[in-house]
């Protein structure tokens, strides 16, 4: 049986940034990575901690070059109901900011991951092979390949995804639902300049949100009804276009449709618990959300940065209880706040409930009329408790400079 320190079980973002965070401090790491079935057509809006962890991992001019900057976010209520909020935007400017973050596709990032993966072969390993079988006791735990090449390492770290082999195994409870929304993905070509600016258009049946991306280019994620959503997808690609622009009221111009049009049914998930017996999890394979407020990803990389600050401080055994123990008691806020707070706000769109739409008015006009609470938000989206810190500075050196977050700003 083979030694190594930790193994991190799958090939996705959050995968291979887990594996060079860990290899990059020195553990002797194992990265199981099978071979996607598809290519990922989306795009992820990095923002806060998640730019300074990447921009440790040796990422942050290789992501500059390839996404787009984020300058302002606009939200426009366009749900034609009695009670409707005034549009609101976030400057980055409005907290001493150029730019929130980046956008950047998916498939680009995971690029990027694999050839800064490609350069730590000394101490990162990476095998094709699907995991068979993994078990774990208070003395280390075990990964078996599907060719039966088995591995003993301090720690196993499920980032395979919704259907975590990792979590299966470990034992540990998944609670998870469905909305009944489906969700269009798909990239862009427009007319208009974006002048860096996402507008998400929120609609009766979801929110509707177009993303910059470099030069006269956005992706879009479009959730609606389930029926509304496969009629858009089977729509000639000049028709699809043409919905599109009157969807935006025309903002950006005339609209070219530029990739694969992808589209998949929205539902979110729970693990009972971050980690287990000598077991760690990260990404979707701890929750899953929906594709509403650029939360998926960047709540996945905030857990692999916490994971491999909690295993460095624990040198003498990664998989300790102390070691999952602070990796546990550093993400359960962050992840309960998120998962709370995005299924809110999506319920709120479909909430027919005059009420609920007059709560949801009134929130979103406060955040347009109190410059100070919006601050609040803006800052507590780029990084959590930071609209109670106030922490702005760091990300500001970088990202009005040029560069991303490093790990000598506040926000890492």
């Amino acid at each position: 049986m083979t030694r190594r320190d930790i193994a991190v079980v799958g090939g996705g973002l959050s995968g291979y940034a887990t594996a060079i965070g860990l290899a990059l401090e020195g553990f002797d790491t194992l990265l199981v990575a099978p071979q996607a079935e598809r290519t990922d057509g989306r795009s992820t809006a990095l923002i806060g901690e998640s730019i300074a962890f990447l921009a440790r991992l040796g990422l942050a001019e290789a992501i500059e070059a390839k996404g787009e900057r984020l300058a302002t976010m606009r939200i426009v209520d366009d749900t034609g109901r009695l009670l409707r909020a005034p549009t609101t935007e976030f400057k980055a400017a409005e907290v001493g900011l150029f730019a929130f973050g980046i956008n950047i596709l998916n498939a680009d990032l995971l690029t990027l991951l694999k050839e800064r993966a490609g350069t730590l072969s000394d101490r990162l390993t990476i095998e094709t092979e699907p995991v068979r079988d993994i078990s774990a006791d208070a003395d280390g735990a075990s990964v078996t390949l599907a060719d039966g090449r088995a591995f003993r390492v301090d720690l196993i770290v499920g980032a395979d995804g919704r259907n975590s082999i990792v979590r299966r195994y470990s034992g540990i409870a998944l609670r998870d639902w469905t909305y009944p929304q489906s969700a269009i993905v798909l990239n862009f070509s427009h007319a208009q300049p974006h002048d860096r600016i996402s507008t998400e258009f929120h609609t009766p049946n979801g929110p509707f949100t177009q993303v910059p991306l470099p030069g006269r280019n956005s992706s879009l994620v479009w959730v609606d009804t389930p029926d509304a959503a496969a009629n858009a997808k089977d729509l000639r690609t000049e028709k699809l276009a043409e919905r599109i622009e009157r969807r935006m009221h025309s903002i950006l111009g005339a609209v070219e449709v530029t990739s694969e049009v992808q589209s998949f049914p929205l539902s979110g998930a729970s693990a009972a618990r971050m980690a287990g017996e000598r077991t760690a999890l990260v990404g979707e394979a701890a929750h899953v959300f929906p594709p509403i407020g650029a939360q998926g990803l960047n709540l996945g990389l905030r857990d692999a940065a916490a994971l491999v600050s909690a295993v460095s401080a624990s040198r003498d055994d990664p998989g300790s209880k102390r070691a999952l123990g602070a990796y546990e008691r550093a993400r359960r806020v962050d992840v309960v706040s998120r998962t709370v707070g995005v299924d809110l706000l999506n319920r709120s769109l479909l909430a027919g409930f005059l009420p609920a739409q007059a709560g949801r008015a009134a929130g979103l006009a406060a955040l347009s009329g109190l410059p100070f609470l919006r601050r609040f938000a803006i800052r507590e989206g780029l990084s959590p408790g930071s609209g109670f810190r106030g922490l702005s500075k760091g990300l500001n050196e970088r990202l009005g400079t040029g560069r991303l977050a490093t790990v000598d700003d506040p926000l890492s």
